[in-house]
């Protein structure tokens, strides 16, 4: 299941989840500039709908970030699941990482005067790339501090390698999928232990 059939997950959480597993093992949804520049298209607002020119070091700043926010967040939810964590990567490391992405691009802009009429212009010229890095890098920093960071959660499903934001009471998995494959497991669980009492009375 790529990753950007769950769209309605913050876009930090989105670009974490462009590392996903079936039955065939782990997939990347990021393995090349072109792959990027579809995640760009699929996550961007309304003033991104330009497609984003991208070349190999963008893909690799942004594989770089991913690593990172995946790396945060098995620490935030004290995910254990072995394929979730990026394991050359530690947390401090991790943190140096979004701290870097978002000072590519200072949020706060500058004030300017530009044909007698005030105006603001960003405080580091950057190209579309690293405006986008940057902008992921400072979602990612409110999503893991700000009032929702206890939200945020490792999916438990069967083999999911995913991270969702639990928006309802009730949600316990990334996707109905997921939720699916996980009451069959417990299903059949149930089954087999019965099977297996049954057998030895």
């Amino acid at each position: 299941m790529p990753a950007l059939l769950v769209p309605g997950e913050p876009v930090p959480v989105r670009l974490m989840n462009t590392v996903w597993a079936d039955r065939a093992g782990l997939h990347d949804d990021l393995a090349s500039a072109d792959d990027l520049r579809a995640w760009l298209a699929a996550t961007g607002g309304p003033e991104d709908r330009a497609e984003v020119p991208v070349d190999g070091g963008d893909l690799e700043r942004f594989r770089r970030l991913r690593d990172a926010l995946r790396r945060l967040a098995a620490f935030q939810t004290a995910d254990e699941r072995e394929a979730a964590i990026s394991p050359t990567r530690e947390v401090s490391r991790a943190v140096e990482d979004v701290n870097e992405a978002m000072a590519l691009v200072p949020a706060l802009p500058l004030l300017e005067v530009r044909g007698g009429v005030l105006g603001r212009r960003a405080a580091v010229e950057a190209d579309a790339a690293a405006r986008r890095l940057s902008s992921v890098a400072i979602q990612a920093v409110e999503l893991f501090t700000g009032s929702g960071r206890d939200l945020l959660r490792a999916c438990h499903g069967p083999g999911c390698v995913l991270y969702f934001v639990k928006d309802h009471p009730r949600r316990e998995w990334c996707s109905g999928g997921c939720g699916n494959r996980a009451r069959a497991a417990r299903h059949y669980a149930r089954r087999r232990e019965e099977r297996d009492g049954s057998r030895s009375s």
